[in-house]
């Protein structure tokens, strides 16, 4: 029965854990707040076009809606985190 190999001494150099991201990258609310103020300014350009012009597909339009609709959902959910983190509630996400 062959022996099993030694474990091998030297695992090399530790890894050191990776540094925390700056506070700048970690903070959402610009990304979340500029990508909805695009949205917006899209659908009000395709509706322009849709209705004035009848130059662009309905789709086009839902899409830009929707975009805009999930980016007001998406800011009202960072508020609701943002008051629950304010107020110390327990379930609440803390950012470090």
């Amino acid at each position: 029965m062959p022996e099993p190999a030694p474990a091998d001494p030297d695992p090399g150099p530790a890894l050191r854990p990776p540094p925390p991201l700056p506070p700048r990258l970690l903070d959402l609310g610009p990304i979340v707040h500029v990508g909805t103020v695009l949205w917006l300014v899209a659908a009000l350009v395709l509706a322009v076009a849709r209705f004035g012009f009848d130059r662009t597909p309905p789709v086009w339009l839902w899409t830009a809606l929707a975009g805009a609709a999930l980016g007001i959902v998406g800011a009202g959910i960072m508020a609701w985190q943002r008051h629950a983190v304010k107020s110390g509630r327990r379930g609440a996400q803390k950012l470090d």
